[in-house]
């Protein structure tokens, strides 16, 4: 942005927000959303529609998101469009990065501007970078560390920024999901939202199934239910005994934050258990990524990751590519998959491994979002794949 640019669309020049960098690299830009500091690993993502939809996935807890798109806040936010599954919690992205500055919303659905509804949920904001130069650094360096800070008055103490920045010990090793897990149990009948109707209810469900809640979205409780599930909801650290206990049709396995070998220590001898009672199981996210390590694999820390609604992926199983949403920044390493876990899902920009199954057993994962909140609505089959599996078992 030019001197002149920025002085028609900020009056004040004076820096009311920064991005620091662990290198010690200072970003200046002004200050929208809540006041304050967060500190995060910085993430770009591609997507040009459902900025409200990526800004509440609990997937991104502990991240900071570049949006690559410019034109963040035209469409306003509103509480349909939200993907925290509790409405008064606020997991998710820590901060957000924009190029440009947040114009009034222009969207019938709108009833909140997007400042607005970042301060209510805390969330720290900054525009007026060169967002094009942070997602080369990112791309070139990888995902950096940094502390995002905005305040009014333009006062920051920046020796203590670079050291948060610098001393924050990353998302490897880290394990998010107790931030974003749901406290108890809870049942859930919310059918998928349809033009002119709204959302709708399962009253007549064909399946019971226990999800297994890493930072589920409600996209995907309200996918599954309406493929005809009654879902009850459980909290991460569930065993499998209790989940066994309530007789599932299928157990699902939801994304979440942070590093799946953190998560995994206390979340993979569950999987283990539920695949070895023959329940169909999927999995999404990290729930795909500990669904590996429970079978044997490994998985790994991404240079950039994949966060965006514009990833093609091939399903090897049908040979058609979809596009798809994704948002990780770990993914299982193909090359470790033992046999018997077949590769069914593949990227087609990097070769990473996004889907598996297991042979002989009703158990498949994928790496991306099927449940499309945001991104194209490519994968719905997989729910239906899902069904399918639970209805084959019951019937054997």
């Amino acid at each position: 942005m030019t001197q002149s640019e920025n002085a028609s669309a900020w009056p004040d020049h004076k820096p009311t927000a920064l991005l620091v960098l662990a290198d010690g690299t200072v970003l200046e830009g002004f200050g929208l959303g809540a006041q304050g500091q967060a500190v995060g690993e910085v993430c770009f993502n591609t997507a040009m529609t459902g900025y409200e939809e990526i800004l509440t996935d609990p997937s991104y807890a502990g991240q900071l998101i570049t949006f690559t798109f410019p034109h963040i806040g035209n469409v306003g936010t509103n509480d349909e469009d939200i993907e925290t599954v509790n409405m008064a919690a606020t997991p998710g992205a820590r901060g957000v990065i924009l190029r440009a500055a947040i114009t009034d919303a222009s969207n019938y659905r709108a009833t909140r501007h997007l400042d607005q509804w970042l301060k209510a949920r805390g969330i720290i904001g900054l525009s007026g970078i060169d967002t094009r130069a942070l997602t080369a650094l990112i791309r070139n360096k990888g995902m950096p560390n940094a502390v995002i800070a905005h305040a009014k008055d333009g006062q920051f103490d920046l020796h203590g920024l670079k050291q948060e920045a610098r001393e924050w010990p990353g998302l490897e090793g880290m394990d998010l999901v107790p931030m974003v897990t749901s406290g108890q149990r809870f049942t859930w009948d919310e059918t998928p939202w349809a033009w002119g109707k709204g959302f709708g209810r399962q009253i007549q469900p064909e399946f019971n199934v226990v999800a297994i809640d890493y930072g589920i979205k409600r996209n995907i409780l309200r996918l599954l239910a309406g493929e005809g599930c009654k879902i009850t909801v459980v909290p991460a650290t569930t065993s499998a005994e209790d989940i066994l206990a309530m007789k599932p049709d299928g157990v699902f396995l939801s994304n979440g934050p942070g590093d799946p070998a953190e998560t995994g220590k206390y979340a993979v001898p569950v999987i283990q258990k539920v695949i070895d009672s023959g329940t169909p199981t999927f999995g999404i996210c990290l729930g795909h990524q500990m669904l590996g390590l429970a079978v044997g694999a490994k998985t790994t820390k991404m240079h950039q990751g994949h966060h965006g609604a514009n990833h093609p992926v091939k399903d090897e199983t049908t040979g058609k590519v979809e596009i798809t949403s994704m948002n990780h920044g770990f993914a299982v390493d193909q090359a470790t998959l033992p046999q018997g876990a077949t590769q069914t899902h593949v990227s087609l920009f990097d070769g990473s491994n996004c889907g598996i199954q297991l042979e002989g057993r009703p158990v498949f994962s994928v790496q991306y979002h099927p449940e499309a909140s945001p991104g194209p609505r490519d994968s719905h089959y997989l729910f239906k794949r899902f069904a399918d599996l639970m209805r084959a078992n019951k019937s054997a």
